[in-house]
């Protein structure tokens, strides 16, 4: 998991425990006004608090600017696997909450027996926030307990995660919600600003989600409901813009401005010139070259 905190403090050391499939760990902390944190984790992962953060933590998963979406962090919520989380302390707060990763694999047994694999499948995608948690706050209490204890058999404190799991995520069958999520304008300027620094125009689809500090699965799901492209297709475009502007203000020959925009060979580029444009380069030219 990638974790970067400021201005947020450890009380004592932390507790917890292995089980099968999954991780859980309890800490105590307390973050001063300002204070800023950001996550992302491979893997599924469920926060549960022990008092209400609503009035002093925010959270976003677009950005870690003011203007991007931030909402009271909730007593209980499930990020799915690869979503970035950033918080931000509008206060000083002392609090006690518990980590659980899971294996996806794991979520999947615990859920698909009761309703079903293409529902399960949607509800690992579908990010969950419930500020009215008692019930679970309750299992989580006694998950606890078992985090410094081997008195009982590891079934007990695996059961209550599945506990957790069946009550906090939501297993309805409605399309999945999650692709009402947007990349912000500055998220977007910014990789604009290093696509053009390239003197290629390449980039794979992971250093342009690293570009704007997100895991890459979420960062093609966003991205193509952003601008309804994905992001290749996105930078493919921007590239044949490009070379179009060569071709129109320069002398530079098809072979050269390929050679310069990361393209295999003058074939490449004109293969992909005609898809994108609706002509070849050549014929582009000699349109839109001054007389």
């Amino acid at each position: 998991m990638t974790c970067f905190t400021d201005g947020i403090r450890v009380l004592g050391p932390a507790r917890w425990r292995c089980l099968d499939g999954m991780i859980s760990v309890f800490w105590d902390a307390e973050g001063h006004a300002g204070a800023t944190g950001y996550y992302l984790s491979p893997d599924p992962r469920i926060v549960i608090f022990f008092n209400d953060v609503s009035s002093h933590i925010t959270m976003s998963n677009n950005g870690s600017n003011a203007s991007a979406g931030y909402r009271p962090m909730k007593r209980a919520i499930y990020v799915p696997a690869g979503v970035p989380l950033w918080t931000s302390f509008t206060s000083f707060h002392r609090f006690s909450h518990i980590d659980i990763h899971l294996h996806r694999d794991r979520m999947l047994k615990y859920l698909t027996p009761s309703v079903g694999a293409s529902v399960a499948m949607s509800a690992l995608r579908r990010p969950v926030e419930i500020q009215d948690a008692d019930a679970i706050e309750t299992l989580a209490g006694l998950l606890v307990a078992q985090l410094s204890t081997t008195s009982k058999n590891a079934v007990f404190a695996e059961s209550l995660v599945g506990s957790i799991v069946a009550g906090l995520l939501d297993t309805s069958s409605q399309v999945d919600d999650q692709t009402n999520a947007r990349l912000t304008q500055a998220q977007l300027n910014k990789l604009v600003s290093v696509v053009n620094r390239r003197a290629d125009h390449k980039m794979t689809v992971g250093e342009m989600a690293e570009t704007v500090g997100l895991s890459e699965s979420w960062f093609a799901n966003v991205f193509k409901q952003t601008t309804g492209k994905t992001p290749l297709q996105w930078q493919l475009g921007k590239r044949i813009g490009v070379a179009q502007t060569m071709l129109a203000e320069s002398d530079l020959s098809v072979a050269a401005i390929a050679a310069q925009l990361g393209f295999s060979d003058q074939a490449h580029l004109t293969k992909t010139f005609r898809q994108v444009a609706g002509e070849t380069p050549a014929a582009w030219r000699r349109m839109h070259r001054d007389p």
